[in-house]
């Protein structure tokens, strides 16, 4: 558990209004859904429905929210509209998880659920269900008679997944702790059947970033089994450069109606990058790199640099220019690299330590004279500018060996033997 965070019990938050950071209410919490896993391990928590003031149920990832209380929901204000639908490796806690009936491991006895607790792990933005409070006694919605008491999830059974679980969950529980990278080759060896089951089951951010590790047939088949509003949400949590390339890869009226499902700003991104050609600096870039005003300080910077969703080379340095913040950009001033931003005070403005001497690349930079750029200044990614000045993207490393490794590379197993690992 985070130092200080209290325990909430789910029941609590049932009906709780949940806010944006500037306090207008987005909703109220109709459920929790989580993830039950194999054996006696306590759920995780993958996010709240929240009915919205239309009266539609949405899902809101437990990455997007920044504090729980019984009495309130914050979030981080960005909350995909599209209905609820669940999964089949989900629960919802309040709908499935409460009044069920459970064995108590210790004694055998059976005992009905009347709440359950839930805690974020130490240094992490994960969630668990960690505790139970279950009533000893005959079940019955009128019973109200027996020993109350809380109990670790693990003290009782009737809940987790058995070892023969049907459906894609025991291999999701056993895929859970893999790298995306390592999580793809699995599924590439999956049968096509077992690859769609698997998909279908991971939630949106895990599938996005498996997606950006497969062959392009695989991410083709993939994203064609899914529902339509489905693929645009995973398309739409892709990093916007490997969105772009695997739409590049379908029809022309297969790509525009994905499009129009995803938010307007993800689109924009994805389109921007389409209108590039494949192996130039516009095609490799991505549009999202980090980005800071002028009068920003190394401190602000750094908090940057710490977001854990940033790649190494992303994070690797940051990017001055004049406003808009978002990519296409105001003119841009330079590029302050990250071990610059550790040598000198919090206080210092970053404009005061641009590296303007370093060239940018123009968006239709060929990919071999990108190469050449990232190998002669040392670099792990190069900002991509346009004729006016303005900030259109970075082009990292691990994109240009995407495209300079054989077409096959994906495909080849990883084997730790001489990766330098030690035994």
């Amino acid at each position: 558990m985070v130092a200080g965070a209290p325990r909430i019990f789910v029941s609590h938050l049932a009906g709780v209004p949940v806010f944006d950071p500037v306090g207008d209410q987005v909703g109220r919490v109709s459920d929790l859904v989580a993830m039950l896993r194999v054996g006696r391990r306590p759920p995780r928590l993958l996010g709240m429905v929240v009915e919205v003031l239309s009266r539609r149920r949405v899902f809101v990832p437990m990455t997007r929210i920044t504090g729980v209380a019984s009495g309130q929901v914050i979030t981080t204000g960005v909350v995909n509209m599209r209905r609820f639908e669940r999964r089949p490796t989900e629960r919802l806690v309040l709908g499935e998880l409460l009044d069920r009936r459970v064995t108590l491991v210790e004694s055998g006895e059976e005992v009905t659920v009347l709440d359950v607790s839930i805690q974020q792990l130490p240094a992490r933005r994960d969630w668990e269900i960690d505790k139970v409070f279950v009533r000893k006694g005959k079940g019955g919605v009128l019973s109200r008679k027996g020993e109350t008491l809380t109990v670790e999830w693990s003290a009782v059974t009737g809940f987790s997944l058995e070892e023969h679980g049907q459906g894609a969950e025991n291999l999701l529980a056993t895929f859970e702790k893999l790298r995306p990278a390592d999580l793809a080759n699995a599924l590439h060896h999956l049968s096509p059947k077992r690859r769609a089951e698997v998909a279908a089951a991971l939630d949106d951010d895990r599938l996005a970033d498996v997606l950006e590790e497969l062959p392009e047939d695989d991410q083709i088949e993939i994203l064609g089994k899914l529902k339509e509003e489905r693929a645009a949400d995973v398309l739409e949590a892709m990093d916007p450069d490997d969105a772009a390339d695997l739409l590049s890869e379908l029809p022309e009226e297969d790509q525009e109606r994905l499009l129009t499902l995803m938010q307007p700003d993800d689109a924009a991104d994805v389109r921007r990058l389409l209108a590039y050609e494949e192996r130039t600096a516009g095609g490799l870039m991505t549009t999202e790199p980090i980005v800071l005003r002028p009068d920003a300080t190394v401190a602000d910077a750094l908090a940057r640099v710490r977001q854990q969703d940033l790649s190494p080379a992303l994070a690797a340095q940051v990017y001055v220019c004049r406003p808009p913040d978002e990519t296409p950009t105001g003119k841009y001033l330079g590029t302050v690299h990250f071990q610059r931003l550790l040598r000198d005070p919090p206080f210092t403005l970053v404009s005061s330590l641009v590296d303007s001497d370093l060239p940018p690349l123009g968006p239709d930079t060929p990919l071999p004279a990108v190469t050449s750029y990232l190998a002669a200044y040392n670099m792990v990614a190069a900002p991509v500018v346009d004729e006016s000045g303005s900030l259109l993207g970075a082009v990292t490393v691990d994109d240009v060996l995407d495209h300079l490794l054989p077409e096959d590379w994906r495909e080849t197993e990883f084997h730790e033997e001489g990766s330098g690992h030690g035994g």
